[in-house]
């Protein structure tokens, strides 16, 4: 290859990686802006909102957040949707890890015609759901409970679709070798299986993490009390009483937001390494 044509290879690589870093850059500031705006805004006093044209505040109002905290009961709020998220993706690990195995590994009449239908299940709404699951749990008095929040939610076929197909890589000849060292299946799965599958865990941990913290429909419909309410739905009653004053609704919101801020950005990574070696990535 001649240098002309090894300059002009480099130019285009150069060309070629500075409008991929616009187009990132691009998408990154259309992401950041909304926190970015919801931030500054938390801090200005109630007439800044209206007639301020400046991003940054003139004044720096900390206090929003204390007043903002004490409106509303939402230490109440943040334990219930935390008990709620843990219970949900404890039950997401567990029901769907077992699933999932089965459908990968053990050979029962049917699995094939069964795993199709659970894929068809991810087209159903889930508004066609809903009524019939809440009448479930009316049924069994779990209204305005942590059992009507959590149990109807235990598992979830995206849960065993992503999970059954990072088993499936999972060479068999190890679980094989276990056999013939006398481990059981159950063996086999916890010693073997589990280790190896830690990047697709932390995945779906991941996403049922902010599946349950930012749900708002369910814990709607199951939950009518202040007592029982999660964060989310804590944050409507909230708007309901300071529908005008924007600074107290932005810290609020913010208060609400920053756990599925934390969660994603400390296990990013997982995030991305899980996705790329469980086959949904392209």
């Amino acid at each position: 290859m001649s240098a002309a044509t090894r300059d002009r290879a480099m130019r285009m690589t150069r060309t070629s990686n500075l409008w991929r870093h616009v187009a990132l850059i691009l998408g990154a500031t259309t992401v950041v802006v909304p926190f970015l705006w919801m931030f500054t805004t938390s801090l200005q006093t109630r007439a800044e909102t209206y007639t301020n044209t400046s991003v940054l505040p003139t004044s720096w109002h900390w206090e929003n957040y204390v007043t903002a905290w004490q409106a509303a009961p939402f230490g109440q709020y943040y334990l219930n949707s935390a008990i709620m998220a843990a219970g949900i993706v404890a039950g997401h690990l567990v029901l769907d890890a077992l699933a999932a195995y089965a459908f990968a590994r053990l050979h029962f009449p049917f699995r094939n015609a069964i795993f199709v239908v659970l894929l068809a299940a991810l087209l159903i709404p889930t508004f066609v759901t809903v009524i019939p699951a809440y009448a479930l749990v009316a049924d069994f008095g779990w209204i305005d409970s942590y059992a009507g929040l959590i149990v109807p939610r235990l598992a979830d076929v995206f849960g065993i679709v992503l999970l059954r197909q990072y088993f499936s890589s999972i060479p068999l000849e190890l679980e094989e070798a276990a056999r013939i060292d006398g481990c059981s299946r159950i063996g086999i799965f916890v010693r073997i299986v589990v280790p190896l599958a830690r990047p697709a865990f932390a995945t779906l941990a991941i996403f049922s993490f902010l599946f349950a913290w930012n749900d708002f429909l369910w814990p709607l419909l199951v939950t009518n009390s202040d007592e029982m309410r999660t964060i989310q739905i804590g944050l409507t009653a909230f708007q309901g009483r300071y529908n005008t004053s924007w600074n107290y609704l932005m810290a609020g919101t913010l208060m609400a937001t920053i756990p599925s801020l934390v969660v994603f950005l400390v296990f990013q990574r997982a995030l991305i390494r899980g996705i790329a070696t469980s086959g949904l990535k392209d």
